[in-house]
């Protein structure tokens, strides 16, 4: 019986062996005869020849790649590699369902992995290779994609976004009681969408809870906002304790907190609580701008637009303010060349994701296109990075170099010239690829 028992184990280890001699094996694509935007440079190269070996850039030659024969060849004819688009401010989760879906009885995990997984996909066939979630459930998707499960970006997760009561994370129906002084916790908390916590002892305990479950960075509401319902825009949230708190938590665990702020107090606030990203301030005036520039604190801000069809009155009232600062808040971060960052903030109205793209072109009105395109990777990527060791996908990203995570897009034009090429990606983007796999290859 040992006998067998051992020689069953020798064959197992040979096979296991063998099996992991396969997966050494690095799959080689090479595009030929391409123009690179690189993520920094305000134009394209001339023709190179581009090699992928596993999932990183191993070379760039200006001369053809004739020494790797067994490589997948992708004839490019002049068409331009570029890295992968970022998007570092979406809510998967929330921006791929309605609130009516959220509040109704039928809601279920399952049910929103359905809904959420299919937005992922189309998310990445979009050209999006990487987003960063800024608050709600999210684990649970983040580990399909990362097990080939499921089809999407590379995801920095926040977990659920940490709220005082009261506050923009405070997502309780008019029926449902406070947690602290009834003990039941609310329907938003029950699916991990957000934390109410009130004090240091609970804001600690909220933001190691997330970082428990892997989170990347923290997000932290800081003032009031347009889509909850019981906070004015303007008011202030968390006492600087209660920031400080989250702040120390999470740079012991190596990385940083994100807020949702709007107005001068609250971001000078939370700036001296060492907050490391502001999330929106459209209503910051000039004095504290400086303040974000002299701290390096990243500001990380939309172009919203006025209404949707499925806007409440509500919400209209409160993002009007909103709407009017962000055209004076763009050109003043440009002047005071602030570390900015883009993202779309798409909330409760799932068939905004397919203006994903076309967003970026709002932002013509301040920058040229090659700034645009180097904020929506390059810029975007350098954000991505401040979650150091608690960032899930060591690498560079958002360039095209020797390397570099093999995220790119061949697109069918120069984006440089023309910018509404990346707003057209079923028919422009001829190849998507993300850790050096291909997820979508269709040429002429």
């Amino acid at each position: 019986m040992n006998f067998y028992l051992l020689r069953a184990t020798l064959v197992l280890m040979m096979l296991f062996s063998w099996f992991s001699l396969l997966a050494q094996v690095q799959q080689a694509t090479i595009f030929e005869n391409v123009r690179v935007f690189d993520g920094q440079s305000n134009r394209l190269s001339g023709p190179l020849h581009v090699l992928v070996v596993g999932n990183k850039i191993e070379r760039i030659s200006a001369v053809p790649i004739t020494d790797i024969t067994d490589a997948m060849k992708i004839i490019a004819d002049g068409k331009t590699l570029m890295p992968g688009l970022i998007d570092v401010h979406v809510h998967l989760t929330f921006g791929a369902l309605t609130m009516r879906e959220m509040m109704s009885p039928m809601f279920s995990e399952g049910m929103m992995m359905e809904k959420v997984a299919v937005n992922a996909e189309k998310m990445l066939m979009r050209g999006f290779t990487s987003v960063r979630d800024a608050g709600g459930p999210i684990f649970p998707l983040k580990m399909g994609i990362d097990t080939d499960k499921i089809n999407g970006p590379r995801v920095w997760p926040s977990g659920a976004t940490i709220s005082q009561t009261a506050g923009h994370g405070d997502f309780r129906t008019p029926e449902e009681r406070s947690r602290k002084f009834f003990g039941e916790p609310s329907r938003a908390e029950r699916f991990n969408a957000t934390f109410i916590a009130d004090g240091r002892d609970e804001v600690l305990t909220a933001v190691r809870e997330n970082l428990r479950f892997g989170a990347s960075q923290i997000k932290l509401m800081a003032g009031g906002g347009t889509s909850s319902a019981y906070d004015p825009v303007d008011v202030t949230q968390y006492t600087f304790d209660e920031m400080r708190a989250a702040v120390e938590a999470a740079e012991d665990w190596g990385t940083y907190v994100m807020v949702h702020a709007y107005t001068p107090r609250a971001v000078q606030r939370a700036i001296k609580a060492g907050v490391k990203c502001v999330e929106h301030g459209q209503l910051l005036d000039a004095k504290t701008l400086r303040l974000v520039k002299r701290k390096g604190v990243w500001l990380s801000t939309q172009n919203l637009v006025e209404s949707t069809p499925e806007m409440d009155q509500l919400r209209l009232e409160k993002r009007r303010p909103v709407i009017e600062g962000q055209s004076k808040l763009w050109p003043m971060a440009k002047k005071m060349k602030l570390k900015i960052a883009w993202g779309t903030d798409f909330l409760f109205e799932p068939e905004l994701n397919e203006q994903q793209n076309a967003y970026i072109l709002k932002l013509q009105q301040w920058f040229s296109n090659a700034e645009i395109l180097k904020m929506v990777t390059h810029d975007n990527a350098q954000l991505l990075q401040l979650s150091g060791l608690r960032s899930p996908y060591p690498g560079k990203l958002g360039v095209i170099e020797v390397g570099a995570l093999a995220d790119v897009i061949l697109v069918d034009g120069d984006p440089l010239a023309d910018l509404s090429i990346i707003a057209n990606p079923t028919e422009k983007f001829k190849v998507i690829m993300k850790d050096g796999n291909l997820y979508k290859y269709i040429m002429d």
